[in-house]
């Protein structure tokens, strides 16, 4: 299965959230798509359906397939602490997130292509493995050859979002990952306790 590249506004109905940032297409259209548009009687949502869209609006939000999900979650339930915050723990300190929230990229997307194309160094040395699992303490850097690209400098000058888990550097496009994020300062709207209960049946 390769990733999804298709309408991203469609998706973003379908959760009723725009889950991949501002989107004046969702604002007009903040209804689940479908050939009836709004009026279309629905029928009541079963709790494993609910479960499962939580899963699946998860997923899409951080661009991670099913198998790397599945295994963030096996990781999660093993480690120690609330298995939900965990989950979404690691899902934040993935590389190609804490670029996106660095503001290399201006979306998870381009972030995950730029960690893809070579561009980001962490702790000095290339890594071009977007699930790279950052932890606390590391130096997330753009390689030298790649400080002068339109898309990072574009992208830096639009970014406005600050974290207090991340701390960015502007002149010398450094970043360093302080610490993990707790659930309160993760701004995602993710019900992560439907996703482990959806895991634990």
């Amino acid at each position: 299965m390769a990733r999804y590249t298709g309408p991203k506004t469609k998706i973003a109905r379908k959760f009723g959230d725009p889950i991949f940032g501002p989107d004046r297409a969702f604002e007009k259209k903040n209804y689940p798509p479908g050939q009836h548009g709004p009026n279309r009687r629905r029928g009541k949502k079963s709790e494993y359906a609910i479960q499962l869209a939580e899963k699946q609006k998860a997923k899409y939000t951080y661009g991670i397939l099913e198998r790397q999900f599945a295994n963030l979650f096996d990781k999660a339930s093993r480690a120690k602490g609330i298995t939900g915050e965990v989950l979404l723990q690691l899902c934040e300190s993935r590389l190609d997130n804490v670029a996106f929230r660095m503001g290399l990229a201006a979306s998870r997307r381009g972030a995950r292509q730029l960690v893809s194309h070579r561009h980001v160094l962490v702790n000095g040395s290339l890594v071009n493995i977007p699930s790279y699992q950052v932890k606390p303490g590391d130096v997330i850097s753009v390689r030298e050859k790649s400080k002068s690209l339109t898309v990072i400098s574009e992208s830096l000058g639009r970014h406005s979002a600050q974290y207090e888990w991340l701390e960015w550097n502007n002149s010398n496009l450094t970043g360093t990952f302080l610490s993990t994020p707790q659930r309160d300062m993760i701004p995602e709207n993710i019900k992560e306790q439907l996703i482990v209960e959806l895991y634990s049946k």
